[in-house]
Parts: structure tokens; C-alpha cells; sequence
């Protein structure tokens, strides 16, 4: 059972976790090993906890502690679990909790580009993609329609960060992915390098006068295919477009220009997927 702690002191220092550091303090770049992030509802929690992410500590509601978090409590040992009413927890943190709970997880250590490739045959790219609800859309698609890896480009967006978590519906826990490069100076060229000698063909998601269809039967027939999505707004970077194998457009009707680069993710991972994948009906409830 977890060490249940009632909320009187809201400057209390182990409550910073929670309540005052930034999404950069919270990733601690310059000690990645002891970096944390924040896991939000009780479904993206209990993913994070099968995947075997590590639980730091709770912040919930009181009424929660015997109700929908008690399964979880009861497999997370003697962790501190602090605890108010709702209009505290929301005084505290700044914002409603959904579900009225949250879980400070240690952050893994990520895997290499090469390790998280191998065996892989249809991963998706993100090249500075940074609003968190495309991000955990696009992982929620890329898991959902057969992809076999995310990679993020080091001016993407935080796939842990709490709310791409939990619109991702916990699948950033369960799809692997990894950062391709850690400085922007890594990226395009140098990461397109390692994508190449891993033997993927790149396809940049972008409208151009030189794009084919993402209909195009030979994209399907690529053996191994990156599938790269830009940036909101101003899509991929020309170079990014430039180093690619090919460029693909998804055909649009009523003079409509292009989608939202979650919404184009989905259409792109349906297409290109290996018709290998397996494909087991589930139902996730919303969270």
C-alpha cells in the first residue's frame, strides 16, 4: 500500500515534481538517467506500468484512493501518494487532473536508432512536430496501423510529455521510438544517412510538382519505408524533402489543400503499411 500523504503545505519541495518544475526540468537533459515525466489518468497509467516504466510517486483525489486507482496503488508498493480534493489539486497544479490523477514515472533510457530499427519495416519519422495533441495522435495511428517504430527529430515535441501521453491513449508506452539525433544539426542530413544504411527508402509527406500518389504501387512494394511528417504550418524542411527518396501527396477533393499533420499520419499508415501486419479488432475506452 502505497504511504498515503494528506496535502498541507503546498511549497513542500517533493511536490515540485507536480506542481512547479517545467517539462525541461522534468526531463533533466543534462542527467537524462534521472529524468521523470508525468503519466496522467488511470488507463495511460496502468499501460505505463505493464510496459515496466517506474513509478515515483501519486497525485490524486481522496475519493480515488479506494476507488478507480486502488488496483494500481495496490501494485506500486510503498510509493508516497499525495492527496486533496479536487479544487486543491487544481489550485496546486495549475489544471484539472483528468481523472483526478497523476503518476510521476522515471524516464527509460531510450534505445539507439539502430537498435529500435532492427527488424523493422515501416516506421514513421517526425521532424518538428511540437503541439502535443499531433504528437500522440500520430503515435496513437502509428501504433494502431501497423507501424513497427516512431522516431522523433530533436526539434520534435516530447512524446512523454503528459498530454501527448494521454491522447496517445498509453501507446507511447507500448510503441517503440527513440530520437533520431540529438542536436538540430543531426538532422536532416546525418539522420537520413543512418536511415539509408538501415536500408529504408524515405518518403516525405509533402505537396510538390514532383510528388506521386501515395496510391503509387511502388511505395507499397518498398521493402523497408520511412515514412517522414513535417512540422504544423510549414510542413517538412526543403532540405528534408531533397534527401528523400520519394515525396508523396495524398490526393484531396473539393479543393481542399492538405490535412492536419495528424489527420495525414493516419491516412499515410493505412496506405504504406505491410499487408503482413496482423490486425486484432480491439476497443480502447476514451480516457
Amino acid at each position: 500500500m502505497s504511504n498515503i500523504i494528506e496535502i498541507t503545505d503546498f511549497s513542500a519541495p517533493e511536490l515540485d515534481v507536480f506542481a512547479r518544475l517545467t517539462e525541461a526540468q522534468l526531463r533533466n537533459k543534462l542527467e537524462p538517467e534521472k529524468g521523470i515525466f508525468i503519466a496522467e489518468s488511470p488507463k495511460v497509467i496502468e499501460i505505463a506500468l505493464r510496459a515496466g516504466y517506474e513509478p515515483i510517486s501519486f497525485l490524486m483525489e481522496r475519493k480515488h484512493i479506494e476507488g478507480q486507482a486502488a488496483g494500481i496503488i495496490a501494485n506500486c508498493g510503498d510509493i508516497p501518494l499525495y492527496t486533496a480534493d479536487r479544487d486543491l489539486l487544481t489550485r496546486l497544479t495549475g489544471y484539472e487532473l483528468t481523472r483526478g490523477i497523476l503518476c510521476a514515472m522515471r524516464r527509460p533510457k531510450l534505445p539507439t536508432v539502430e537498435e529500435l530499427c532492427a527488424g523493422a519495416r515501416r516506421i514513421a519519422v517526425l521532424e518538428g512536430i511540437v503541439d502535443p495533441t499531433n504528437i500522440g495522435a500520430i503515435f496513437r495511428s502509428a501504433a494502431a496501423l501497423g507501424m513497427d517504430a516512431v522516431l522523433v527529430t530533436p526539434t520534435c515535441g516530447d512524446p512523454l510529455y503528459r498530454r501527448a501521453a494521454r491522447v496517445s491513449m498509453g501507446t507511447v508506452f507500448q510503441i517503440p521510438w527513440t530520437r533520431i539525433g540529438e542536436t538540430h544539426t543531426q538532422w536532416p542530413k546525418e539522420g537520413m544517412a543512418r536511415l539509408k544504411a538501415l536500408g529504408f527508402k524515405t518518403a516525405a509527406m509533402a505537396l510538390s510538382d514532383d510528388s506521386v500518389s501515395i496510391e503509387d504501387p511502388v511505395l507499397q512494394q518498398e521493402e523497408k519505408l520511412a515514412i517522414i511528417l513535417g512540422t504544423e504550418g510549414d510542413g517538412l524542411a526543403a532540405s528534408t524533402i531533397a534527401n528523400c527518396d520519394y515525396t508523396v501527396r495524398i490526393p484531396m477533393a473539393h479543393h481542399v489543400d492538405s490535412l492536419n499533420v495528424a489527420a495525414a499520419s493516419a491516412v499515410a499508415f493505412w496506405q504504406l503499411r505491410t499487408h503482413a501486419q496482423p490486425h486484432n479488432s480491439s476497443s480502447v475506452p476514451l480516457i
